[in-house]
């Protein structure tokens, strides 16, 4: 029987049903699950000393672009809204291949589990010359990330009136039978799946009407969660009143794109109505705080979704409107936006952690992990306390005011995948030479 000791915990943020803290604390892990959480546990596996330092649950990202790891800081986009910086950027996407996709999935999700997170989303909508959506997949799983891919899509091109070239969008009738394919081959509904495919057009200017209501007529035959972009800032809004006489929560709400298996990514510019139906419908928010000031989008009004009981979790975005990809950091900017928009009592730096853990894994449909609890998936993050960043904090649960950005070891099903700050299943160097080796052969052409 295989078990790993977590042992003397400074403090031990379980995110269970009571959000319990506890001091000197151990954590059991026994076949992939938390087997117990108390104090003076042993065993006769392995040992992983904790003193000094705070162990939470592994953190959830519930939006990302892996593929724009590849194409980070591009002077053209530097400076861009939305639209200006995705008409920048589609025309050296449309140069990528299957290689350009693996490796940008490795190196993004490489980055995402050093800063402490377990279960990553992904939403992949383009597919030129030959690409799949496996090639994030075989990626996620080299890595030993918990990784929940979404195949995404566009079909209106510019000359129909779409924001992406030609060259980029795919049959409507394609898109379909692709989704069917990859989820029959790869979707696993089972507690502690490692990889669950959702549907995704990419947004309402680069899908027709009729794709989005045929995705998630899809989507709900096969059991699966669906994903797209929704008001992501004041050109999205101008872009639906315009095209669909609406506002983009009540386009959602007519093409069935509303309930708990459902969640749309920034939704920065809700209004109060919006909230509401997304809260009597349980549909879910993936809210991505430095992609929005890096686009200029705004701040998500986080604390009235929250308040409504909107589920919310965290996304890093893609690294081309992010440039980074670091969850503890994208959870501190969360907390201080809303502080920004809010006043200083909009958010705790506890709260925070909690969106950045339980939250992500509730809005993913996930009951099965987002807390150490007996039972749960044993998706653990250990952070060190003792270096500089926390030096003479009075507060060590405080961790994202006063703590680390990475991780000193993380476990996923109970297989430490991150050890003293280093990956244990990739030869992280070699991935990032072949990384930046794709990068400058993009830029030459």
């Amino acid at each position: 029987m295989s078990e790993i000791l977590i042992r003397g915990a400074e403090c031990l943020l379980t995110m269970n049903d009571t959000r319990e803290e506890l001091r000197g604390a151990d954590v059991l892990v026994r076949e992939g699950k938390v087997a117990q959480v108390g104090h003076g546990l042993s065993t006769s596996g392995e040992v992983v000393e904790a003193k000094g330092c705070v162990v939470t649950p592994g953190l959830v990202n519930t939006h990302h672009h892996l593929f724009q790891s590849l194409t980070r800081a591009v002077p053209g986009g530097q400076d861009a809204l939305l639209f200006g910086w995705l008409q920048s950027l589609y025309p050296i996407w449309q140069g990528f291949g299957p290689e350009h996709f693996f490796s940008s999935a490795q190196v993004g999700l490489a980055e995402m589990m050093l800063s402490g997170c377990t279960l990553s989303s992904d939403h992949l909508y383009l597919y030129p010359n030959g690409a799949r959506l496996e090639d994030t997949i075989h990626a996620a799983a080299e890595l030993g990330i918990r990784f929940h891919p979404t195949r995404g899509s566009m079909s209106i091109g510019e000359s129909d009136g779409g924001l992406p070239p030609d060259a980029l969008v795919e049959r409507e009738a394609d898109i379909l039978e692709d989704c069917i394919r990859v989820i029959d081959a790869f979707h696993d509904p089972n507690e502690g799946s490692m990889c669950r495919v959702g549907v995704a057009p990419c947004s309402p200017f680069s899908v027709s009407r009729e794709l989005m209501r045929d995705a998630a007529l899809l989507a709900r035959d096969k059991g699966v969660m669906m994903h797209t972009h929704l008001a992501e800032n004041n050109e999205d809004i101008a872009y639906s009143e315009a095209h669909f006489g609406c506002r983009p929560g009540q386009y959602a709400e007519e093409l069935g794109w509303t309930g708990a298996d459902v969640w749309h990514a920034h939704c920065v510019k809700l209004d109060g109505q919006e909230i509401d139906l997304f809260a009597k419908t349980r549909t879910g928010v993936a809210h991505c705080p430095c992609s929005n000031c890096r686009l200029g989008s705004g701040i998500a009004p986080v604390r009235a979704m929250r308040d409504a009981g909107v589920p919310v979790g965290l996304g890093v975005d893609g690294s081309a409107s992010n440039d980074s990809g670091n969850l503890a950091q994208e959870a501190r900017q969360a907390m201080l936006l809303q502080r920004v928009a809010q006043g200083a009592d909009a958010m705790s730096a506890r709260e925070a952690l909690e969106i950045a853990t339980r939250g992500g894994a509730e809005v993913l449909g996930r009951e099965d992990c987002g807390q150490i609890a007996p039972g749960k998936q044993a998706d653990i993050a250990v952070w060190d306390m003792s270096g500089i960043e926390s030096a003479g904090s009075w507060d060590p649960a405080a961790l994202l005011l006063a703590g680390p950005v990475t991780v000193r070891d993380l476990f996923v099903q109970g297989r430490q995948v991150v050890r003293d700050g280093h990956l244990t299943t990739v030869d992280l160097p070699r991935v990032i030479e072949r990384q930046n080796r794709l990068a400058r052969a993009l830029m030459e052409a």
